[in-house]
């Protein structure tokens, strides 16, 4: 699989945040995720694309109000995984959260996710 690719499913998973209406959510997922998609994240493991959906949605409507996601790296690609870092900012200077996910690609489209958010604790 090129990188090319990978990217190209990134970066419409993450135009989902910042769609310009709810009603596009699923639109983007489902041009950059597989119907049974599975997606470990600091609240668990959910399973299909409805359940991304929620969790999109539930960003997108942030106490602070929305925000805006953002690819802040490159794509690093090897074979059929990839990871890139992103970040998460609220308006007028809000909360920010940034991490790292790490994906696996299948025919194209992202079949299952993993989100680091935070920074790594130092070791002591």
């Amino acid at each position: 699989m090129h990188a090319d690719t990978a990217q190209s499913a990134i970066d419409t998973f993450i135009s989902a945040f910042n769609a310009s209406d709810d009603a596009y959510v699923i639109s983007l997922l489902s041009q950059a995720l597989t119907s049974d998609v599975v997606l470990w994240g600091p609240l668990g493991r959910s399973e299909g694309i409805e359940a991304v959906e929620r969790f999109v949605l539930d960003i997108r409507r942030h106490p602070a109000g929305p925000g805006t996601m953002v690819r802040c790296s490159g794509v690093d690609m090897p074979d059929e995984w990839a990871r890139y870092q992103w970040v998460f900012t609220t308006p007028d200077g809000g909360p920010r959260l940034a991490g790292t996910d790490v994906v696996h690609l299948r025919r194209g489209l992202i079949d299952q996710m993993i989100v680091f958010a935070g920074d790594l604790a130092p070791t002591a």
